[in-house]
């Protein structure tokens, strides 16, 4: 589970003076649940999913992930969660087998637990075409199914997505989604950032539409289009993002 209580991140401005980059988001999102970040670019999405990756420490309030709190305890944070993004920052001399294998050796994986979990991955993920390809031949598609693959490679509780399709053609679109879709299915807990109103239609349970650092609206589409009178998603974000 991942859980925000009055989670704060401010920056110095030019004046010096604190400037909240999130001020006070509150949310929680259960295992079996793709949670949305809705919202336009400097809204907060990413300095929020930074702090729930220990990256960056909360000015205020507090934060867990699969229990652990990431203050205090971010080493555990780290080992709990995948993370996938649009940058697949693959390494060009590396084969994809040898990427994912590295990336399960930093979470401790080894000997035959380690090749059982990659035989498993490349498997499920159809990556087997390619996996002694090096990554500076790989395709787009193919590189984002490795980082797929190293951010599932330890089987973490809660995977958390900074707009993982992002720039990519709608083929591998398509094809992380459904993915994201089946790890749902297992029970992951998916906090799942996005500017792209059809990838939330398709895949959150519930969203949370931010702007200026602040969560605006947040439940599920037809909570929503309820409480606020709009069945377009689109008019409703424009209404309140503006």
């Amino acid at each position: 589970m991942i859980e925000l209580e009055g989670l704060t991140k401010s920056f110095p401005g030019p004046d010096g003076k604190p400037v909240a980059a999130v001020e006070d988001l509150s949310f929680s999102v259960p295992p079996g649940e793709v949670f949305g970040l809705l919202g336009p670019n400097g809204a907060g999405k990413t300095t929020t999913l930074r702090m729930l990756c220990t990256v960056l420490r909360p000015t205020a309030g507090f934060a867990t992930v699969a229990g652990y709190d990431v203050m205090t305890q971010a080493a555990e944070v780290r080992q709990s969660i995948g993370f996938l993004s649009a940058n697949t920052g693959v390494y060009d001399r590396m084969s994809a087998w040898e990427m994912v294998e590295y990336y399960g050796k930093l979470y401790g994986l080894k000997g035959e637990a380690l090749k059982s979990r990659l035989e498993e991955l490349f498997a499920s993920l159809q990556m087997n075409d390619f996996r002694d390809v090096v990554g500076g031949r790989l395709s787009t598609g193919m590189k984002q199914k490795v980082s797929i693959a190293r951010a599932l490679v330890h089987d973490p509780p809660v995977l958390i997505l900074d707009e993982p399709t992002a720039g990519l053609d709608v083929l591998v679109q398509r094809a992380v989604l459904m993915n994201v879709a089946a790890l749902r299915e297992q029970g992951k807990t998916i906090l799942f950032s996005t500017h792209i109103f059809t990838e939330v239609k398709k895949l959150c349970d519930r969203v949370a539409i931010m702007a200026r650092g602040k969560m605006v609206a947040c439940g599920t589409l037809a909570e929503l289009k309820e409480e606020f009178g709009e069945d377009d998603l689109e008019e409703l974000f424009f209404r309140l993002v503006s």
